[in-house]
């Protein structure tokens, strides 16, 4: 064996050794350092040479095998790693995959990623994929708490060796917050003659999106007399837009709206409330301008009639009313007050119906404001008659004669009317409304009462039987409560003739005047010749100066056998008696004239014993 030789090759020699007599042997040198990232096998060839001739060769192949060694770091593709992501991502959604490369191979070259600088916050919202580097959402991402997420990525080959990237994770905005409104300042109540333009709120308002998704503008819900005007930056002020009425509203409850720009528009409100201040600008007013009360006469005095009511638009101390009585100069004390506080009105004296039936003052309501203001109204009471007064009768009067009384002639038919009651009642309406009824009579079914118009008629026919004086009693009743009466005596004569009738009262005049004291007797006595003597020289002239003037005798007109009502109650028409006396007779003779006026018409009944005869 004379030698070895290598194959041609770049990482090894070949060294060769032995004596002359030993054996040679070879030693496989490395020349350059082996890479086994670039080649993991090595193959050689080895020919040895021995030294005969030919020379022959023997060869060997060497199969060389490079064990890797951790020499290589991780490398990443990119050092520095910017995406986008939109925020409120769901969770799982892949953002971005880190990646590495190890060219060691066995567990030198498996890479291991892990966050190596990462906050807190972010950490809460991704999270790292350890074997394969993906980086995915976990949390909820919100632009409005961090717009951008900064994190390092460290990959770890199995030797401990490692690189670095870094991770940008920029958050696109997206519309997901409403504006926000902040009061800065509110007049919570404002008077009601405040101008226009007066300031009543100061706020503003922040949109914690960016771009147009945070642009603002806001408004006022509904017809209110406010607006809002924007000032500086994100500031606006609430003012009045036109005048306020607080008796037509008193409260208002604004409604701000604001609103963004964003392509799904989001919106917030806030509501404040605002009173307004009342101002004494309304008078009262009376619920009527005339109030009509009705009492009682002989009321007890401060008795309650009522009451009168003013409303005030107004509010509070402006809104108190109280009330008087206006009294005019001159006059005395009135006969109503008022309650100033709730109007109540008494009557505090009693009154009399049949002194004072109405009378009117006038009230006056003023408000607690400053300066105060008022309104009137009308007060009328009106007084209800009570039946306190009696009825009184007129006719017959209480002081007349009834021996006498009424003269009716004996063939007078029925329904003949002998005389009329006549009577008057104080009161008023019902309680003057009267009535008459015969009470007593001496004969009850000759003479019969008009209910309603006191006229005393015959029931029937005179007849000859009948007595020659009556007495009649009649009752005036009216209707009020309780009921109140009065009586009235009538003395009715039947007679045949009217010198009957003179002699007849002579008579009764006479005999009361017998049962009378001596002194008042002979008084009568004396009184009635004298009457009657000048009575008939009077008859006696007038009857001489008609016989000188009329030629002929006239024959007498027959008496009336029917008349017509009278007022007065007793015969309708005035008549001339004429009594002519001669010597020697024992009884006069009581001669019936014809009335003065008017004449008596035809067609009347005659007397009896007498002719009828017609005509003036």
């Amino acid at each position: 064996l004379q030698n070895y030789s290598l194959g041609s090759n770049s990482h090894f020699s070949l060294s060769t050794g032995g004596g002359n007599d030993a054996a040679k042997y070879a030693e496989l040198v490395l020349e350059r350092q082996l890479d086994h990232e670039v080649q993991t096998e090595l193959y050689l060839l080895l020919t040895a040479t021995d030294g005969g001739s030919p020379r022959r060769t023997g060869t060997a192949q060497i199969r060389i095998v490079l064990v890797d060694v951790n020499d290589n770091i991780p490398v990443f593709t990119r050092e520095i790693y910017e995406v986008r992501v939109v925020e409120n991502s769901p969770p799982g959604l892949l953002v971005v995959i880190v990646s590495a490369t190890d060219p060691d191979t066995g567990s030198n070259g498996k890479l291991r990623y892990t966050f190596s600088d990462i906050s807190e916050g972010s950490q809460m919202v991704f999270e790292l994929k350890a074997d394969t580097g993906e980086i995915r959402v976990k949390g909820n991402i919100d632009f409005e708490q961090v717009k951008n997420h900064e994190m390092v990525v460290k990959a770890t080959d199995g030797g401990g060796m490692s690189a670095r990237c870094k991770v940008h994770v920029e958050v696109l905005d997206e519309n997901d917050n409403a504006p926000e409104i902040a009061l800065t300042s509110l007049s919570t109540s404002i008077p009601e003659d405040a101008p226009p333009r007066t300031v009543v709120a100061l706020f503003s308002v922040r949109d914690r999106d960016s771009g147009d998704n945070g642009r603002t503008e806001c408004a006022i819900d509904g017809d209110l007399p406010f607006s809002v005007t924007p000032t500086v930056d994100s500031y606006y002020e609430l003012r009045t837009s036109a005048a306020l009425d607080r008796e037509r509203t008193a409260e208002y409850n604004i409604t701000i709206r604001a609103e963004d720009w964003g392509a799904r528009r989001l919106s917030s409100e806030e509501t404040i409330s605002v009173q307004v201040g009342d101002v004494n600008d309304n008078a009262p007013q009376f619920g009527q301008e005339v109030y009509t009360m009705w009492v009682s006469e002989n009321n007890s005095p401060m008795v309650r009639i009522g009451s009168v009511t003013a409303r005030d638009a107004d509010a509070g101390r402006n809104a108190r009313v109280s009330y008087a009585l206006v009294r005019q100069e001159g006059e005395g004390q009135p006969a109503v007050s008022v309650t100033a506080d709730n109007g109540d009105v008494y009557v505090v004296r009693p009154l009399d119906y049949e002194q004072v039936r109405a009378f009117e003052v006038a009230v006056v309501a003023a408000d607690g404001g400053s300066p105060p203001l008022s309104a009137q109204a009308l007060l009328r009471v009106v007084v209800r008659d009570e039946n306190d007064n009696t009825p009184v009768v007129l006719h017959p009067p209480a002081e007349s004669s009834v021996a006498v009384g009424e003269l009716v002639p004996r063939w007078a038919p029925a329904g003949y009317l002998v005389a009329k009651v006549v009577a008057v009642d104080a009161d008023a309406g019902q309680n003057a409304w009267l009535s008459f009824e015969l009470a007593k009579a001496t004969e009850p079914g000759l003479f019969r009462v008009g209910l309603h118009s006191g006229e005393v008629r015959t029931a029937r026919a005179v007849s000859e039987r009948d007595a020659t004086r009556h007495r009649l009693v009649v009752l005036v009743r009216d209707r009020g409560q309780p009921v109140r009466s009065a009586s009235a005596t009538l003395g009715i004569s039947l007679l045949e003739s009217f010198s009957e009738a003179h002699l007849r009262g002579s008579e009764a005049v006479s005999s009361a005047e017998t049962d009378g004291p001596l002194t008042l007797y002979l008084i009568a006595c004396l009184a009635c010749v004298s009457a009657l003597l000048l009575a008939t020289m009077v008859a006696a002239l007038v009857a001489k100066v008609r016989r000188s003037r009329r030629s002929g005798a006239e024959s007498l007109p027959a008496f009336p056998t029917a008349s017509a009502e009278s007022d007065a109650g007793s015969l309708p028409r005035s008549y001339i008696y004429d009594v002519c006396l001669t010597a020697g007779t024992v009884s006069s003779d009581f001669r019936f004239l014809r009335p003065l006026l008017p004449c008596f018409p035809a067609g009347l009944p005659p007397a009896p014993g007498e002719q009828q005869k017609s005509g003036c």
